[in-house]
């Protein structure tokens, strides 16, 4: 069975070094978005935003962001190698500021490609 996983990832100075793991690890491909937690949005709020903040007044500071990347693997195995990279880059998920990851079953994909391990298409 295939799985979408998805790791966000707090510090952005990992992000690459995430991403080269990924595709050493067989990752054919991932998206990555700039994201922002309820957490760092409420710890945002300041003295020098306009009484009512747009979201664009919220983040304006790059402190706040993190990035978020995701991924379909076709199995349990492949998650569990790429799990354990993203791990050895990041650090312990269980830490605090590290992040957030998880994966959930991808019940039908299209346009899945395959890498051996030297990164060429199957």
């Amino acid at each position: 069975m295939a799985y979408m996983l998805i790791a966000v990832i707090n510090d952005l100075s990992k992000c690459h070094e995430v991403l080269q793991a990924w595709e050493e690890a067989g990752v054919s491909g991932a998206t990555i978005l700039e994201s922002i937690g309820l957490a760092r949005i409420k710890a945002a709020a300041r003295d020098d935003l306009p009484l009512i903040p747009s979201l664009r007044d919220l983040l304006t500071s790059h402190e706040f962001h993190h990035r978020t990347i995701f991924t379909v693997v076709e199995d349990e195995a492949d998650l569990e190698r790429i799990a354990e990279v993203t791990q050895r880059v990041v650090g312990d998920f269980s830490k605090p500021d590290t992040g957030l990851m998880f994966a959930v079953p991808a019940t039908k994909v299209w346009g899945l490609k395959k890498l051996d391990r030297a990164g060429r298409q199957k």
